[in-house]
This record gives C-alpha cells, structure tokens and sequence, in this order.
C-alpha cells in the first residue's frame, strides 16, 4: 500500500510539475495541482489525506532549518534595515489591514490576528523562483523583496509557536489544563535546551563524523539532528519548525553549513513537494460548489488589500515608482506557511475547520493568480512604455555574491585566500579535512566543509553568481573531477588551477582550464637563481638566465599537450626541447662574453 501511494505521488509531481513550469506557473503550483487531480476532489485515487499531511510536515521542518542556515549573524547585520525596517512594515501595514477584515468578517479578535498575520506572508518559493527567473533578484527592487521576504520567514516562526499558547490559554479557563505559564516556562526550556544542543554539542559531533569521510553517516547525523530538535519542541506543544530554525540559525556561522544545506536539501525538496501534494488534496473544493461567492469575495478581497498595503510599503521603503506594483504582484500571493499556520491554528482551536478550509483554499488560488497578474502587469508596462515613447532607466544591479571560490585551503590555497583576503576580496572557501578547518578557523579564516566536486555543495557556495573558481585541491583526480564538474554544470565561471606536476598541467589544459600554475615550479626556478648566484654569476645574469628557462620551459609544456598521451610522440618532443634548450644557453652564453669580454664581469 505504501509503495502504490510513493507510485501515485511521484508521477503525479513528475507529470503535473514541469507542466506547470512549462507554463511558468511554478514548481508550488504543479504540485497544487497534482494534489488536486489525485485527491477526494480529483480522481480520489488518495483519500487518507490526513496522514500524509502529518508526514509531510516535515518537509516544511527541513525548509525551515535551511532558512535558518542561511541566516548568518552577520548578514543580518548588513540587511538589517531592510529586513527589520521594510520587513516588519510590510507585515504591520498588511496584517493590520487584513485583521481588520477579518474582525469585519465576524471572526474572534485572536483568530483575526493569527489570520490577519499568516496572510500578510507570502510564498518564498514562488516570489524568490520568479525574480530569478525574470533575473529581478540582483536589483535593488529584488534585494528589497527578498529582505522582506526573509523577515516573512523569521516572524512566521513566533506565530507558529505563538499559536499553542493561545490555544492553551483559551483550553485552560476552565481549570482542566495546566496554566499557561507552565506551558509557556516548558516552551522556554525547551528553547533553551536547543540552543545549548545547538552551541556545544552539534559542532563537535558533525566534526567527529566528519572524519570519517563517510558521506551517508553525515546525511544520517544531519536529518538525526533536524527531526531530534524537532521532537523536542513538539514534546511541549510548540511547532517543531521552530526548533529546526533555531538550529539551523546556530549552524549558520559554522564551517559545516554548506555541507549541512546540501545534504539536506534532495530530503527538503521531496517531502516538501509531497506537503504541497497533501495540500492539494487536502483543499475542500465542495466549498466552490456550495460557496462560490463566500470564496470569490476571500480571494478578491484579499488580494485586493493586500496589493494595497505591499504598494504602500514599496512607497516608503523607496522602490521606484514603475517597480512599486512588480513588487506587490511579486509578493501578493498567500505563502506556504499559511497552511501551516491554519492548520496549526485549527488544532489548537484557535480556528474552526469551516474558517480553515475556507483560508485554505483562498491561500491556494491566490498562488495561482501571481503568475497572471504578473503577466497583465507586463502587458501594461508594455502599453504604458509604448504610448510614452521611451523607457524608464533600468535599476542598477548590485550583486552582493561572493565573486571568488577557493576549493582546498591548504598551504596553496591559503597564500591566494591570505592576498584575496588582505585585498578586501570576500571568497567561499571549501575544504573537507575537518582538523584543517578547525585549525583554520581559530586564526579567523572562514572555511566551510565540503567536497567541492560536488556539484551541489558548488551551487550552494554561490558557483552559479561567482566571477572564478580556484581549483588548489591537493588530491589530483579530484582537481581534475572539480575541473570537470565546473566545465560541464558552470561553463561561464573561470578557473585558476593549481598543477601538482606536468601530467596535472595537460590533464587540466585537457579539461578547457587555461589559467594554470604548478606549485613548486616558480619556487624551484628562484632557488635556481639563488644557486647560480652563489656560484658566483651576477644576479642580473642569473635572473636573465632563470627567465629564459621559464619562456622556453612553458612554451615547450604547450606545444607537448597535444601529443602528450603518445609516449612515442611525447619522448621525441621531450628530446628535442631538451637539446634545444641547450643550444639556447649555449648561444646566449656566446653572445653574453662577446659583449662583455672587454669588461671585467666573470
């Protein structure tokens, strides 16, 4: 039974998802639709609903811990204004506004409020998919939405664990249940135990396994940590995504939160996309047929108000004024957390399941008005461009990205990261010996642990935004794997190698790098000159001599590439630069005592 349902919802996402992205509805939306078609209201080929909507929560746990990796203290710092200044705005201006209606509509004053709030956010998925896929998100319009965005991720985690305790103190009025102080002081003890969990005993336990160089055990240690915290905070009544954000936040300076996101996220993006199935089969369409036009006036009024208050934020945060309604359609529709959030509210008995199947499906239609919204928007522009007779100046884009990859940061690695460093030039270092990091880490060096030949962990790291990757991994099968990996997934980034002999200079020439150093080959020519100096040639006549070795030396490497896997080929190149090489000196030699000969140089 279980392996029929895996059967159901996998070709349903593999049908309905790129469909809908062919389309340019969005991958959230594919798997509305898919839960649709394959629910009670569709084909009804599921229809225990309930719990696979339990187990799929979980996917939503992952996204949450991912967020909170991406949360990095400092990056918060540097956004600050724009996450806490334009973010808690938005959500003020719009969850006031739709509480109201809310309270209008004839709802309690704590339901308007957790109603009023989880429609003020909006979807991250949708709104972040879209400006990446319009190129929006580098712009300083873009920048804005996301900061937003990012406070919408941040606030949805107290209403999430707000929401319990609103339902306790409700339940408690009646002396049954136990005070919602005691609740409230486990909530806070449990908080307490995660951080500690977080700070002391998660760094030392990733490092430990780390060593291993066993991947699967650290993929295990890592979905072990996220479903561990999350039962903690679900033991005292609080959302277990509030634990996973909580250590997804502590893990975000660690050296460990690349690997950690890329392990994470095939697991995030399956049974986060299996939650969106649960939501679609889960949305009462009975309430289209028996309320059409309770749930035409949700959904129109909602969009309605809350494209007001978001063109309202734009104004004052400074979008420009041909951005401000891009910026609002980007972020009108409901969001994912919405459903949680109801669903939360309705087992807490905040909100009754009429009130919850309503919000619903009026979240789920809002998702499917963005992409048509946007594309009336364009055809406006259009029309508003055309009838002007010249376009407006188009934002100037700031990308804040790492521009440089260091992939290995040992003694290599370090010289160019140390230069980069001292320059003021930001790079993502990657290395996967766990000692090394820790060492590093203690003189200031942020390095995070990896395999960079993953391609994955590459993404991660930024290789898709990034100008240049150096390649200084010591191993060289895995220098020419990442030289691999970097030609075929990210054509347009460019590499620096690091050449641990000439086999390791062709194999890489092979691979498309051009940029390639070997690593003792200047070190070795500077002690030659040392050499001749102490011989006592002049160091002017030994640099000059050093110099002629290197020209000759590189010319001779680029001419023997193409011929380098045929020894015999390979052994006549070899010979012939060599005796070429000798007639050079000796020529230079000649000409060097006929100029000087008069002169007393020895």
């Amino acid at each position: 039974m279980i392996l029929n349902d895996a059967l159901i919802y996998l070709a349903a996402a593999v049908i309905c998802v790129p469909i809908a992205w062919r389309f340019k509805l969005g991958a959230v939306l594919g798997y509305l639709i898919a839960g649709i078609l394959i629910g009670p209201w569709g084909i009804n080929l599921v229809s225990d609903v309930d719990s696979i909507m339990h187990f799929s929560e979980f996917g939503v746990v992952l996204m949450l811990f991912v967020i909170g990796l991406e949360l990095e203290p400092k990056r918060l710092v540097t956004m600050r204004k724009s996450v806490f200044g334009g973010g808690s705005l938005q959500l003020g201006f719009t969850g006031s506004a739709l509480a109201a209606t809310a309270t209008a509509a004839g709802l309690g004053w704590k339901a308007a409020v957790v109603v009023g709030l989880a429609l003020a956010l909006s979807s991250t998925a949708i709104a972040i998919a879209t400006m990446t896929e319009r190129n929006f998100l580098t712009t300083p319009t873009g920048q804005s939405g996301f900061a937003v965005l990012l406070f919408q991720d941040i606030a949805a985690i107290p209403l999430l664990a707000v929401i319990p305790l609103l339902g306790i103190a409700a339940a408690s009025t009646d002396g049954t249940d136990e005070p919602g102080w005691l609740a409230a002081a486990e909530a806070f003890g449990a908080i307490a135990m995660v951080i500690v969990i977080g700070v002391y005993f998660t760094r030392p336990l990733l490092r430990l396994v780390a060593r291993t160089n066993l991947r699967e055990v650290f993929t295990s240690v890592a979905l072990l940590l996220v479903i561990g915290i999350a039962q903690i905070m679900s033991f005292v009544g609080l959302s277990m995504g509030l634990g996973a954000f909580l250590a997804g936040v502590l893990l975000a300076s660690s050296e460990y939160r690349h690997a950690l996101e890329t392990d994470i996220e095939p697991f995030k993006g399956l049974l986060l996309g299996l939650f969106f199935i649960s939501v679609g089969m889960g949305i009462d369409f009975g309430l289209l047929e028996s309320q059409p036009g309770k749930v035409a006036i949700l959904v129109i009024g909602f969009l309605a108000v809350k494209l007001a208050m978001l063109w309202l934020t734009a104004r004052i945060i400074g979008v420009t004024s041909r951005q401000r309604w891009l910026f609002a359609i980007l972020l009108s529709q409901g969001g994912e957390f919405g459903f949680v959030v109801f669903g939360a509210a309705q087992t807490a008995g905040v909100l009754s399941r009429e009130w919850a199947d309503l919000l619903n499906i009026t979240v789920a239609l809002s998702m499917t008005t963005t992409p048509l919204l946007l594309l009336l928007h364009d055809q406006w522009i259009t029309r508003v461009e055309c009838a002007g007779g010249a376009k407006a100046d188009a934002d100037e884009i700031s990308d804040t990205s790492p521009r440089v990859i260091i992939a290995g940061f040992g003694r290599f690695g370090q010289i160019i990261g140390r230069l980069l460093f001292a320059n003021g030039i930001n790079a993502v270092v990657l290395d996967h010996d766990p000692d090394q990091i820790e060492l590093l880490r203690k003189f200031g060096y942020k390095v995070f642990y990896g395999d960079a030949t993953r391609p994955d962990l590459l993404h991660a790291a930024g290789a898709a935004r990034a100008t240049l990757i150096v390649n200084a991994i010591d191993d060289v099968k895995e220098s020419l794997l990442l030289a691999e990996i970097v030609r075929d997934h990210f054509p347009g980034l460019k590499m620096i190698a690091r050449a641990r002999n000439v086999m390791h200079l062709v194999e890489l020439r092979s691979r498309g790098v051009d940029v390639i150093e070997r690593e003792s080959f200047e070190a070795a020519l500077k002690a030659g000159r040392h050499t001749l100096e102490a011989l006592g040639i002049d160091r002017f006549r030994a640099r000059d001599m050093a110099n002629i070795f290197r020209r000759h030396n590189v010319r001779d490497l680029e001419a023997l590439v193409p011929v380098f896997k045929d020894e015999a080929s390979r052994v006549s190149a070899v010979k012939a630069g060599r005796d070429e090489l000798a007639a050079l000196f000796a020529h230079d030699r000649e000409q060097f005592e006929a100029e000087h000969s008069s002169k007393d140089w020895h």
